[in-house]
This record gives C-alpha cells, structure tokens and sequence, in this order.
C-alpha cells in the first residue's frame, strides 16, 4: 500500500505523460505531461489500464549493431544488475550502444518511485521548497509522510475563516496600548485610595531616610494592607469592564481595533458572548489580585501572555487554547455577521 495520495502524477514508464494514481495502481489512459488532467479521476468507460492484457509489440527488424567488448549490449529478458552497479563507461570511440538498450521498464502497477520523483501537478517552486498552488486543501487524513518525496516544501499557513494569523508584533502592540488605557482609569479611579495609602506609609519611609541604614522596626499598618488589597480588587474589576464586554461583542478593544486585529471562535465568525469572553479574560486578568505576593500574579501574566510564541501554527496562547478561541488579523472595516456562535462541544 503506497502513501501516496490519489492524483494526477508523471508516469514512471513515460516521464512526458501524466496518468492517474488510485493508491494501488494506475488507472484509466495517460495524458501528456504538460497538459490540465481533469478534475478527478479519468472517465468511469475507460477501463484501467492494469486489467488490460499486454500485447507483444510488432518491432520491425532492426540491423543489430556491432558488438564490442568496450560496450556489450545486454539481452531484453536479462535479470536487472545487482544495487549499486554501474553501466561500463565506454571509450571515446566506441559506437552508440543499440536502440532500446537501457534499465528494464517498471511494471504497468507499479507506486511512483521515491527518488527523482517530482512535485504533483500545480506546485510551484521557491527557495524555501515546493509550494502548492493557491486554494490547494490536502485530501482527507493526509500528512506528508517522511523520505517520501525528495523535495522540500513548507506547509500553508493556517487561516481560520479566510482571514490570517495575528502578528506577534500587532497583538504586542494592542496590548500595550490596552493596558496604558486601563492604567489612566485606574489613575481616575484609585486615585483617592492610592493617596490614603501614602498617608499610612509616609511617616515610616520618612524614618527610613532619617536612619544611616534606611531601616526602621516599624510594621506597615493593617489599614495600609486593607487599601493595597482594595487598589488591586478595583484595578482586576476596571480591567474587566473594559475588556470583557468590548470582546463578547465584537471581539477588539481599543487597542486592538488600532491594530487591525480581532478574537475570533474557531467554529465561526460570529460574536464568542459575554461569558466565553470572561472565560478568557479571567486566565489572564485574575492573577491581578497576586501582584502583592511577592509579583507571583505578574509573573504568571508574562508567561502566559508570551505563549503565543510557543504555537507556530495558530498563535494561540494559553487562554486562547482553554476557550477555543484564536486572534485575526482584519481589513479595515471588517463586519462579522451578527449571529452569536456557540464554542465546540456546546459550551455556553
């Protein structure tokens, strides 16, 4: 059984025509090489060529050319030579060896050769490899399969609705912009508890700066602890109230609607809801509330928001991968259809 997929490929028997493989064997007429096979098998009426009977050829006499020990012309019905044997390279003034003289032809059933075999039709050459042709979809459960073809050539990459990958350098940059947002509202909103948490603080660095080591025995007080607690608890909730709602509805926030960029589900284009939005957030946004232990919530946020890195193929990163969602990047004045798509397995 060869995993070589059905299709229109070069005949080994006849390098200038092109014949259709099943899988097994080679089916129906050959067409030459450089002509558009049709789409599909060949016609049901044309019987395969393997059922045919084989007919001797009529070959009319031909003069048989002198031998000489420089170059032998071996009999037709002659064994194959044994691997790795090289034909005797003859003088200068030997004669052309007879016609029809050369490796034996293979069998009418024969899979392509691996060696020397060629890209299927369509497939375009570039310096990285081989290239399939623009809207090429490999067959069902097909993956290329290692040493079967002596060329290299890189896969499509991925687009999930029509639409491309997100750059890394984009989704960086919408981020940065989000959290200078979110940072000014949290200037407005936690101003007040910021500066009673100062109040609190204050006469303890003051003592600091007064010692020769900058150290005092003093402890910061329980009220200092509680208003840290509460600038945290509020900075997590502004963060969800600008994120969450802009997503649920049409998948961009601020930042990346300057960017051009867009969180889709990977069943649909449709919006991914408010509570499959606070899924996603909440495996970024929650650690927030840990910034005061000793930066652990920070640190998780890093690693997370650097593991699109660490999937090439959709980009995803970890919160992506949990909800099933993945980030696009869109035209100008891109418009997803209204309807709400559901995620996979019928989450809600």
């Amino acid at each position: 059984m060869s995993s070589l997929p059905e299709g229109w490929y070069k005949d080994p028997a006849d390098p200038t025509t092109q014949r259709w493989w099943d899988g097994e064997g080679w089916l129906g007429k050959a067409v030459p090489a450089d002509q558009t096979p049709p789409d599909g098998p060949p016609p049901a009426d044309d019987p395969p060529a393997d059922d045919l009977e084989p007919v001797a050829p009529v070959e009319p006499p031909v003069a048989a050319a002198p031998a000489t020990p420089e170059a032998p012309v071996p009999p037709r019905d002659a064994p194959p030579p044994a691997q790795g044997w090289d034909p005797p390279v003859p003088p200068r003034d030997a004669p052309p060896p007879a016609q029809g003289w050369g490796p034996p032809a293979p069998p009418l059933n024969a899979p392509p050769p691996a060696q020397g075999w060629g890209p299927p039709p369509g497939w375009v050459p570039t310096p990285q490899g081989w290239q399939p042709p623009p809207g090429w979809v490999p067959p069902p459960g097909w993956a290329p399969q290692p040493g079967a073809f002596p060329y290299a050539y890189a896969m499509p990459e991925a687009r999930p609705h029509g639409l491309p990958l997100a750059g890394l350098g984009h989704r960086l940059a919408a981020r940065l912009i989000d959290i200078v947002i979110v940072l000014i509202l949290n200037v407005i909103v936690n101003g007040w508890f910021a500066y009673q948490w100062w109040l609190e603080v204050a006469p303890m660095v003051r003592a600091a700066m007064r010692t020769p080591l900058g150290t005092v025995n003093e402890q910061p007080s329980l009220r200092s602890s509680y208003l840290i607690l509460t600038m945290l608890v509020v900075a997590t909730a502004l963060w969800f109230a600008y994120e969450v709602p802009a997503l649920a509805n049409s998948g961009q926030t601020l930042g990346k609607r300057l960017l051009h960029v867009r969180v889709f589900g990977l069943e649909g284009t449709g919006q991914i809801g408010f509570a499959r939005a606070t899924r996603r957030w909440a495996r970024l946004g929650v650690w927030t509330m840990l910034w005061g232990c000793w930066g652990i919530g920070l640190l998780i946020q890093a690693i997370n928001s650097l593991s699109p890195v660490f999937d090439p193929r959709l980009r995803q990163a970890v919160y992506d991968k949990t909800v099933h969602t993945v980030v696009l990047a869109v035209p100008a004045g891109y418009r997803a259809p209204v309807q709400a798509t559901e995620p996979p397995g019928g989450e809600k």
